[in-house]
């Protein structure tokens, strides 16, 4: 039985990951940080059979520890502070967190555990203002935020300890990738979630930013796949992920408002607050190496993820109207 141990467990991708990994028979180890209250929403469900395993990726030492005690076969290391906005707010946070705690994380296996697999969760950001369309391996990264650069030197520190120290470390570059796990802060989410309460009569309208911002959007469940097909090749290599195809915040909102049957230019404002400092218009995916050496292709098409996240969030908001209690 091969042991995975992920960072961020309690997150999205986490949750996916650990789902995806105990159906293929992996003793699976989950790293939390110690806080006054529990995150485990998203794994609830997996709890009897996740082990859990305190640790930060802040602490040099709590992260060696756990490498030497949970001796996994697989690190995939999918913990950051990821809300890009919160980015220009705590950049220096965001740093120590997505940057900084890759090198921790991968000091912790060169130390302890030389021999386990490591995966580092890469963004698109880091293309940014991208030279070319679309964007594949050997893109130059120009990075828009201070999430984007902080993801940038994650994923050259993980290039780094690969050629230095010969570790089996790679990066999956993940285009955008939602589900009806993706937090509320994030506009998918934001948008699927203001539907279902305008829907419902919760509320009446719904303020975005730039709604002509284009992203490559896939499903959460099928990234994960490509994770772990990453780990299973005879040599570490990265990656670039994603469906090749690029929709725009506003097609996003005419989806998710047509699903329901309401008219979203009645209930949608612009918010100037909500306009980032320096913005990524267009990021989309050339996925054609995966595709080839790792014989994966994206599942889930974009019309079917937006109906399903509306779906989701209608029956948790119907619910909790008529169990006010309930934390759905």
């Amino acid at each position: 039985m091969p042991t995975a141990l992920i960072t961020g467990v309690t997150g999205q991708d986490g949750s996916y990951l650990a789902e995806f990994l105990l159906a293929k028979g992996y003793r699976v180890a989950g790293v939390v940080r110690r806080t006054s209250h529990d995150s485990y929403e998203r794994i609830g469900h997996l709890l009897d059979r996740v082990e859990i395993v305190p640790a930060d990726l802040l602490d040099q030492h709590s992260l060696t520890m756990v490498i030497r005690d949970v001796e996994p076969d697989e690190v995939y290391n999918l913990a950051a502070q990821s809300f890009v906005p919160t980015s220009w707010s705590q950049p220096v946070l965001t740093g120590e967190f997505t940057a900084l705690g890759v090198t921790r994380l991968l000091e912790a296996i060169r130390l302890a555990r030389p021999s386990a697999r490591f995966y580092q969760a890469s963004s698109s950001e880091m293309f940014g203002k991208a030279a070319e369309v679309p964007q594949h391996e050997g893109t130059p990264f120009h990075p828009r935020s201070p999430y984007g650069v902080a993801k940038v030197y994650g994923h050259w520190i993980t290039v780094n300890y690969r050629e230095s120290y010969g570790l089996y470390a790679v990066s999956g570059i993940l285009f955008n990738h939602e589900s009806p796990r993706r937090g509320l802060e994030f506009v998918t989410r934001k948008i699927t979630d203001g539907v279902a309460r305008i829907k419902l009569g919760m509320a009446d309208e719904l303020r975005l930013g730039n709604l002509d911002a284009r992203r490559d959007w896939g499903y959460a469940g099928d990234y994960v796949d490509a994770m772990w097909r990453m780990l299973q090749r005879p040599e570490p290599d990265d990656y670039v992920i994603g469906t090749d195809t690029t929709h725009s915040v506003r097609e996003f909102v005419e989806l998710a408002f047509g699903h329901v049957g309401l008219d979203w230019q009645r209930h949608v404002k612009v918010d100037p607050r909500f306009v980032r400092p320096a913005e990524v218009d267009l990021l989309q995916a050339d996925s054609r190496k995966a595709r080839d050496r790792l014989r994966w292709s994206p599942q889930v098409a974009f019309r079917d993820l937006v109906v399903m996240m509306v779906d989701a969030d209608l029956e948790r908001l119907a619910v909790r109207r008529e169990h006010p209690g309930h934390r759905r």
